[in-house]
């Protein structure tokens, strides 16, 4: 059976290394790049704004669930364990310099998640009759690049992301990643030894870590199973627990280890552009830092990956360009300060250096190193840690579920029977992914990533126009109304582009009504 493993390990790694290649790589910055300029740096200026969007829910407008509660489901999706295994990850493979690459990413991907926000709202589709619905790349692909260039049906690309994104929730960042992660910090904090063993599939397997899986997808099925308001519902009380707990945890490391910061940034630096590697591993260093931190980066803030618009659509606005604002914020907090907090940490104490740590172990080790003593022992760090990656992966888990589902109901024109197939299966992948590889999950999750961004970053490229159209028309009758929002001129659709009703136009009249009915209950419930 570990051959097999290997031998597919080997695969996937090939493949992995051939997605995220230059052209992807170009692809993602130039369109970050194109939208920060196109924009005026609209990210930089307009960022205290988006933050007191982001905690101030509009009065008005259609959807599904508030403002902040659909960041809160996106952001679910988005600080996960990216922020402690994937930086880790990215920093022991691709070296300190990894993180200079991540953030830099990051600072170009808040446009692009601006600018997805934006479109996800703008051409995403309500249905009268029950109030749910459908937005994301999948519409802007097919709607809003079909109002661009008319003389081409772009539904097969819009077809071809919507079947990677079901791909990455159910084999990817929503699954298998997590709840490895989650069972891995469960299984080093209670049964580090793994002294108490149970066979599983030909193979030896930790009683933390079986038990651990199936209490973690019997609380999934729990959860997804009343759809996208329960989601937010759990989101908006647990986002910003997990979230003040890690930061707060972090910043005692940070705040007892100020003399070692400086330091750390140097070596961030140095690496990032191949200072410290041989003259001749220079070139081959800096790829593979660029590589890794941008990979990383995205798996972890999701910025050109397309899925934060599927639920920004779902929120109760009426103006596209504020809940892009509130997106954008998604990248900030996610990268910008969470992931950073965690990279200093493994730089500072040098943690990913330690032979044969991998995942959320070489984060353990850092912050029981940099961690002050007698006050924080060793295993009340291991303790915190474990709780901080279970509550992140526990809610990427549900994050993902509703992109997945949302991926699915576009492509399956709006069959929710297949839909509630998919619930099962994803609550089934939440069960098996303890017994993957570390390895072997990460780089799966990554291909599915790449698979996904290509389409979404053709869009907003072809899109951009549009996001500045909608942007300076948002800023210019706020101006106008003397910045009072609750003065300004409602905002009007140049675009033409109706409300559709997705079950009506797709499927007929007649299973229409039948599968409407099944969105009702399946979406109301709370």
């Amino acid at each position: 059976m570990e051959g097999f493993f290997d031998a597919v390990n080997t695969v996937i790694t090939t493949i992995d290394d051939f997605v995220w290649g230059v052209p992807l790589m170009v692809l993602i910055l130039f369109g970050g790049i194109l939208l920060t300029v196109r924009l005026g740096g609209l990210q930089f200026r307009q960022l205290p704004r988006a933050l007191r969007y982001m905690v101030k829910n509009e009065k008005g407008g259609s959807g599904e669930v508030t403002s902040f509660g659909a960041l809160c489901t996106a952001l679910s999706a988005t600080i996960g364990t990216g922020n402690i295994v994937g930086v880790a990850t990215a920093v022991v493979v691709g070296g300190p310099g990894a993180m200079f690459w991540m953030w830099l990413a990051a600072l170009f991907g808040m446009a692009t998640k601006y600018s997805e926000g934006l479109l996800a709202v703008k051409f995403r589709s309500i249905d009268e009759n029950t109030g749910h619905v459908l937005g994301g790349p999948f519409y802007y692909i097919e709607r809003g690049m079909g109002k661009r260039l008319p003389k081409i049906s772009w539904r097969w690309l819009a077809k071809i992301f919507a079947f990677f994104g079901m791909c990455v929730g159910l084999f990817g960042i929503g699954t298998f990643t997590q709840v490895n992660s989650i069972n891995t910090a469960i299984t080093n904090f209670f049964d580090p030894e793994k002294a108490f063993t149970i066979s599983v599939l030909g193979m030896d397997y930790s009683i933390a870590t079986v038990i651990g899986g199936i209490v973690v997808a019997v609380l999934v099925g729990l959860v997804v199973i009343g759809g996208i308001k329960r989601i937010a519902s759990v989101s908006e009380r647990v986002i910003p627990v997990m979230v003040v707990l890690y930061v707060g945890f972090s910043l005692v490391l940070l705040l007892t280890n100020l003399d070692k910061i400086p330091g750390a940034f140097v070596v961030i630096f140095r690496s990032a552009f191949g200072l410290d590697a041989a003259a001749g591993g220079m070139l081959g260093a800096i790829f593979i830092a660029m590589q890794k931190g941008i990979a990383r980066g995205i798996f972890s803030n999701e910025a050109g990956l397309g899925s934060a618009p599927i639920a920004a659509a779902a929120a109760q606005t009426k103006e596209p360009v504020r809940q892009g604002l509130v997106s954008m914020t998604g990248t900030f907090l996610d990268t910008i300060v969470v992931c950073t907090m965690t990279g200093l940490a493994l730089v500072m104490t040098g943690a990913y250096q330690i032979p044969g740590l991998e995942g959320a172990s070489v984060t353990t080790a850092a912050f029981q190193a940099g961690l002050p003593l007698p006050f924080l022992p060793p295993e009340v760090v291991s303790f915190i840690l474990m709780v901080c990656l279970a509550l992140f992966g526990f809610t990427t888990i549900l994050g993902w579920d509703y992109y997945g589902e949302r991926c699915l109901e576009y492509f399956s024109n709006g069959s929710m029977k297949a839909v509630k197939v998919y619930r099962w299966l994803y609550i089934a992948a939440v069960f098996i992914g303890p017994y993957m590889t570390v390895s072997a999950v990460w780089t799966i999750a990554d291909i599915f990533n790449a698979c996904m961004a290509v389409p979404n970053m053709i869009a907003l490229i072809v899109l951009s126009g549009v996001v500045v159209r909608e942007t300076k028309d948002f800023f210019k009758r706020l101006n106008d109304a003397g910045g009072k929002e609750e003065d300004m001129v409602p905002h009007k659709n140049h675009d033409d582009v109706p409300p559709i009703d997705s079950l009506t136009d797709r499927l007929g009249a007649k299973t229409a009504q039948e599968d409407r009915a099944a969105a009702a209950q399946g979406f109301a419930t709370a």
